[in-house]
């Protein structure tokens, strides 16, 4: 499909790994063929798709907004594809910023035989078969609803978990040679099982990997490891344990201990 959705804890790699993908698919590093955009509560179709703004001599001009810019730029180059990169698109409200585009980035809508009136214009739009949609969606916001059922049904879902005994990260961990980072790492798998098991959290609100990764072995100070404790993983206990602080306790002082 051209459609897909990576779903996963903070930390697990999302950012990264859909801008690998879309390198990957297109066999060459070209980010000019990569739009990124960040959904978030008040991004509207007028942002998305096409919408009136005001000028500074205090009318409305119609602008076109990133995904139709995108696509436009698509079908002008068919024979080679493009990746559009939403992050976070669980916090925008979905139907309100795609519109009659929800239909239109079906596999089988697309191309110029599908084209819809758009709501600002009287151009009739079509999204190109060249145009591949990847999303990310952060599974421990406490704050959102889950996805709706529209997109659901039009993107393909894949989980991300922490990757803390996969070879690479093993292989990365060792080269760096710190046992202090290796406690504080096997304190933090031992934290993600605690959070696994809790009823109000689980699997989506683990932490990722990624906290830790690209680091040389002299990066590896007393201050580095201390400030992922106190800066990155503690903030977000006491955001996941707001209401449990004896628990939010125990385990900052675990993740202190493990790098004494």
């Amino acid at each position: 499909g051209r459609i897909l959705c990576l779903v996963g804890p903070p930390g697990v790699g999302k950012t990264f790994l859909a801008r690998r993908l879309a390198r990957l698919a297109m066999g060459e590093h070209d980010d000019s063929r990569i739009e990124f955009v960040q959904f978030h509560q008040s991004y509207a179709y007028e942002d998305f798709v096409m919408g009136l703004r005001p000028t500074a001599e205090g009318g409305f001009e119609l602008r076109t907004g990133a995904f139709y810019d995108f696509c436009k730029k698509a079908e002008g180059d068919p024979d080679r594809t493009y990746y559009f990169i939403i992050d976070e698109i669980n916090r925008g409200n979905l139907s309100k910023i795609f519109g009659e585009l929800f239909m239109l980035i079906e596999n089988d809508k697309r191309g110029p035989n599908n084209k819809l009136q758009l709501l600002y214009s009287r151009e009739r739009f079509y999204v190109p078969s060249n145009v591949y949609l990847i999303g990310m969606m952060n599974t421990a916001d406490r704050s959102l609803a889950m996805l709706d059922y529209a997109l659901r049904r039009r993107f393909a879902f894949f989980d991300l978990r922490p990757g803390f005994d996969s070879k690479g990260f093993i292989a990365y961990r060792d080269s760096l040679g710190n046992p202090k980072l290796n406690n504080l790492l096997a304190c933090t798998v031992k934290l993600n099982a605690a959070i696994s098991d809790d009823d109000t959290l689980g699997d989506g609100f683990c932490i990722g990997h990624s906290y830790f990764c690209g680091m040389k072995a002299a990066d590896v100070t007393d201050a580095k490891l201390s400030a992922i404790v106190e800066y990155e993983l503690a903030p977000m206990l006491r955001e996941y344990w707001f209401d449990e602080p004896s628990k939010v306790r125990e385990w900052t002082d675990a993740l202190r201990k493990s790098i004494k």
